[in-house]
Formats: C-alpha cells, sequence, structure tokens
C-alpha cells in the first residue's frame, strides 16, 4: 500500500558537539491568529518550517535549537539550514549521538525559562528518549501544582519514509497523543508547518510536533497573511480541506494529501466527500468532526499507524460517543498493517494506506461496492 518515490535527502547521524553556555530569562512572544486569503506563492514544507524557527528565534532570544548535525550540517533534512551562521552554536547546538542526554538538557533548559526546540533525526529515535519527553516533560506543570512550565518542542519526521526498514518506519501519533501534558501537532501542508511550528514554539507547555519526511520537498501554496511573522495557527483545531455532503474522510500528515486524491476520484462516481485535516492530534478537534459527521452520516479515518489503539480508534469512539445516531454505516479504518515495517519494496507498499484503499473503504460505506466479508 506505499507508492511513494524516494526524496535524495542526506545526513548520517551527527557527532559534533557543541557548549550551551547561557541561559537568559524568558520573554514571552504574543500569538496573533489570522483567517486565509488567496495563496500569493508556493513554499516548500522544508522552507517553511525553516523560517518559521528563524523568525521565532529572531523574535525572542530564548529560543534555541539542538540536536544531531542541526549546525555545521545544516540539518540532516536542511530544516535548520542557515541558523547556524545567523545565531551561532550557543544557540544551534550540535550534539552527540545521545537523545536522552540532549532532551534531558532540553527539558531542564525549559524548566530556567528557554523554549528550545529539540530536533530528533526520525522519531524512532525519540524512544531513547521517551522518558525526557513523558516523565520529565509532560508531568511537571501538573506534578508541581502549576508552577513549573516546560515550553519545549520536540520536533522531526515521523512515520514511514521509503525503504528504511520497520525500526525507523513507525508512526508515534498515538504513542503521545495517549499521553496528558502534552500536545501532539502534525502538519500537512506548508501553511501548517509554518503556523503550526510558531505555535508550538510560543506555547507554554511541551509539544511534540510530528513531521513527514516524503513532505518535506513538496510545495504547497501560502497565503499572505501566512508569510506574515506574527502568523500561527490555533492548536488543537481540524482543518476542512474540501468540504463535501456524502462522507468524511478524516486524516493527518502525508495521508490528508492521499485523502485529498482519493475524494477526487469518489467525485467521479458520484460520491461527495468531506476530507478533514486533523492537524493536532492532541487536543482533537472532536467538534468540527462530529459536526461533519452529523451532516454526512458516514466516516472514514486514515492513518499510518498500527489499527490497534490508533487515532481512528479513538475518532471511532468519539463519534459513537457523542453522534452514534447520526451514522447510517459503520465507520471504516483505512490504517497501516498490524506488523513491523516490511523492508521489500512490494511488501513495504502493501502495509501502508494507499489512494486506493481509501478509495474502496468509501466506496463500501456508501454501499457502492461488496463488503470485504462478502468476498473472504
Amino acid at each position: 500500500m506505499f507508492g511513494i518515490v524516494r526524496q535524495n535527502v542526506g545526513g548520517a547521524r551527527g557527532l559534533s558537539s557543541q557548549g550551551l553556555n547561557s541561559m537568559v530569562r524568558l520573554r514571552p512572544i504574543a500569538s496573533v491568529i489570522r483567517n486565509y486569503s488567496s495563496a500569493t506563492k508556493e513554499m516548500t514544507v522544508r522552507d517553511a518550517l525553516n523560517s518559521a524557527l528563524d523568525e521565532e528565534m529572531a523574535a525572542d532570544p530564548n529560543v534555541y535549537v539542538m540536536g544531531e548535525e542541526v549546525g555545521e550540517y545544516q540539518g540532516a533534512y536542511k530544516i535548520t539550514k542557515g541558523l547556524l551562521d545567523k545565531y551561532g552554536p550557543e544557540r544551534v547546538v550540535d550534539t552527540p549521538i545521545t537523545e536522552a542526554g540532549f532532551a534531558g538538557i532540553g527539558v531542564g533548559s525549559a524548566y530556567h525559562g528557554l523554549r528550545p526546540v529539540i530536533e530528533f533525526m526520525t522519531f524512532n529515535f525519540s524512544m531513547q528518549a521517551i522518558d525526557h519527553v513523558i516523565n520529565s516533560a509532560a508531568k511537571s506543570n501538573y506534578m508541581s501544582a502549576g508552577q513549573i512550565n516546560v515550553p519545549i518542542v520536540f520536533r522531526g519526521p515521523n512515520g514511514p519514509a521509503a525503504g528504511v526498514g520497520a525500526q525507523h518506519s513507525q508512526c508515534y501519533g498515538a504513542w503521545y497523543g495517549s499521553v496528558p501534558g502534552l500536545k501532539v501537532l502534525v502538519p500537512y501542508s506548508s501553511e501548517d508547518a509554518r503556523g503550526l511550528l510558531k505555535a508550538a514554539i510560543r506555547d507554554p507547555d511541551p509539544v511534540v510536533f510530528l513531521e513527514n519526511e516524503l513532505l518535506y520537498g513538496e510545495s504547497f501554496p501560502v497565503s499572505a497573511e501566512a508569510l506574515d511573522s506574527s502568523f500561527c495557527l490555533p492548536i488543537g483545531k481540524a482543518k476542512i480541506e474540501r468540504e463535501g455532503k456524502d462522507i468524511t474522510i478524516t486524516a493527518f500528515s502525508k495521508m490528508v494529501g492521499y485523502a485529498l486524491k482519493a475524494a477526487e476520484i469518489l467525485e467521479k462516481d458520484g460520491i461527495n466527500a468531506e476530507v478533514i485535516n486533523l492537524r493536532s492530534i492532541r487536543p482533537l478537534d472532536r467538534a468540527t468532526i462530529n459536526a461533519s459527521v452529523r451532516k454526512t452520516n458516514r466516516l472514514v479515518t486514515v492513518e499510518e499507524g498500527f489499527p490497534q489503539h490508533g487515532i481512528g480508534a479513538e475518532i471511532c469512539a468519539s463519534v459513537v460517543e457523542d453522534s452514534f445516531g447520526y451514522l447510517d454505516a459503520p465507520v471504516e479504518r483505512v490504517a497501516g498493517a498490524d506488523v513491523p515495517t516490511p523492508y521489500a519494496a512490494n511488501l513495504e507498499r502493501m502495509a501502508f494506506p494507499q489512494i486506493e484503499d481509501i478509495v474502496r473503504a468509501a466506496k463500501r460505506v456508501c454501499y457502492r461496492s461488496v463488503p470485504l466479508a462478502a468476498t473472504a
């Protein structure tokens, strides 16, 4: 089920190290949320993330970046390109291969008023630092009775890329989305990436920012408002990417693009699909999802993660709890296969949702095709 062409991105895990020598007091930035206008230019997701980091670092001296190869190498995926030359090694800190070490340093500096942006070369490596992400960052505000804020961002590519095997292909949306105290964001487009990263950096709580490696080089239209340095998007608010009346399709990250393409195919068969870009997994915009289902009366959820205890399962539960009487058909979940990711390209494609899988699921929900059980 996985049919994406590999992108040419460089980088092995970095070995250089710079000290974090100074800590300055927190100077908060006000967030400004604006509405969209017509698109004025195209921007890659990579450039959107880079510009958001650049502008937030320029606006607040408390913001700094730390991780493997973020400085001298300009970032494994070039997200931090140019930042070392502009802000110096005290604010763009190269680290050894020690996720537990630099994640812990980041959390400690956030306790003292800094706003670190910690880059994991892939979120698969965040498992080395998960104690700091969950026990040190997510729980400290509650356990201190609100006395300690932890304004830290953990960001990097999440989910499958291409041909990198089981240990580098997992989606961590459901993992981190289940943890109280964390906010979990999942950008799709360039405006998502730019607006949500700015919001994450300005937020007083720890944010897990799940990007997608295969989207870095993709270009999207960007509105004039999104290019303003004060632009940011609200955390916890989904976006209706395509309005429809016959069926609701929820998706996040790269799967939003697949859902939109599936909707175009469905339109040819007379099925008008509404596509919701979740943008945020925690908090989850249940109101937007339920409002859409109450209009369309049908739901398909799409994700690359494992099906058991997944994001789709949580959405299904929310709809059953709040909008069960509006459903005209069973909910369908389109998810990754319940197996470790295969390395072989043909098996890898079968392990992740494809556009045709979404189309088939939508047709089943609309009773336009034979149910799977009937063909078994």
